[in-house]
């Protein structure tokens, strides 16, 4: 391949045996909103655009406006429940395994009892992709592991992630399990690479595990002003605008795109409860970005050139 040639992934990713999800995931932290008519007109404008992986938790709602553990997944529900066409238009993904104030428990009853109460909430009778939202340390994977093949078997569940596990995490739930993980969901954006450093994306490459890349505009860091975040250097802010202005594109849309290079096709989860924002976050598709521009990124987002 030519350094020249577009390392931006468009196609749709598989995940797990049977399912295929779109490069842009909708997800649902800030889905806090009562109004069920524009709640439902903000996973529809996804939906049209391709965004067919709709993310939640059953934690989300305990901030953002929410008004408490399970009320996101309980809005997402409601409008399942209004536009039941809607269903069967998405691929649903939930988490379970956190339990405030603990934080974390993974153990077979917990587990269990979190994932019927998601689909008691959702309104739905399986999850497409049940995930663990972070890990227990004081479970251990093969009980882990025994849950979700059992969910699996059930037909509660359809395939299974994990969240925010480490590389060696994962490996031990998936020695374990009967099937294969589809999905680890880590932070990555150009402004957090640990998934480059930290063996997470290499062992996608070797499980064809796929990525689901949570906060890619870094958290709102990305979109701010050279002279603000002093956590995002400028020197990457500048490098993001400079490719933004010779795409034609915003700087938003540059930094999906970075995460959609990665030759593990990463799906980039953007959380904006705005369906016109969707919109022009879906650019990045049209976004290029050859070996120079996905260097360039890397180097200024670290400070240093590399070796």
């Amino acid at each position: 391949m030519e350094a020249t040639s577009n390392l931006v992934q468009t196609e749709p990713r598989p995940l797990g045996r049977e399912t295929q999800v779109g490069p842009l995931a909708l997800g649902l932290w800030r889905f806090t909103g009562t109004d069920v008519g524009a709640n439902a007109a903000l996973v529809e404008a996804g939906l049209d655009l391709g965004m067919n992986l709709v993310d939640i938790a059953d934690v989300y709602g305990l901030d953002w406006g929410g008004t408490g553990f399970g009320s996101c997944e309980e809005r997402l529900g409601a409008v399942l429940r209004a536009r039941p066409d809607v269903r069967n238009r998405m691929v649903l993904a939930t988490k379970g395994g956190i339990v405030p104030p603990v934080p974390y428990d993974s153990s077979a009853a917990a587990l269990r009892s979190a994932c019927e109460a998601s689909l008691r909430r959702l309104d739905t009778d399986r999850i497409d992709l049940y995930q663990v939202h972070r890990p227990d340390m004081f479970t251990h994977p093969a009980e882990l592991a025994d849950t979700l093949d059992t969910l699996v078997a059930d037909g509660l569940v359809g395939a299974v992630g994990v969240s925010n596990y480490t590389p060696p995490q994962t490996r031990a739930l998936a020695a374990h399990l009967d099937a294969p993980l589809a999905s680890t969901q880590p932070e990555y954006s150009a402004a957090c690479l640990d998934p480059l450093r930290d063996g997470t994306l290499d062992l996608c490459a070797e499980t064809a595990m796929v990525p689901l890349a949570w906060s890619p505009l870094g958290g709102g860091r990305l979109m701010a002003q050279a002279d603000g975040d002093s956590s995002v250097r400028p020197e990457l802010l500048a490098t993001l605008d400079r490719l933004a202005e010779r795409e034609g594109a915003d700087r938003a849309a540059v930094c999906v795109a970075f995460v959609l290079a990665h030759p593990t096709a990463p799906v980039a989860i953007v959380g904006t409860q705005q369906p016109e924002r969707l919109a022009s976050l879906q650019a990045a598709l049209g976004v290029h970005l050859d070996r120079n521009d996905v260097y360039d990124i890397v180097e200024a987002s670290e400070g240093q050139p590399l070796p």
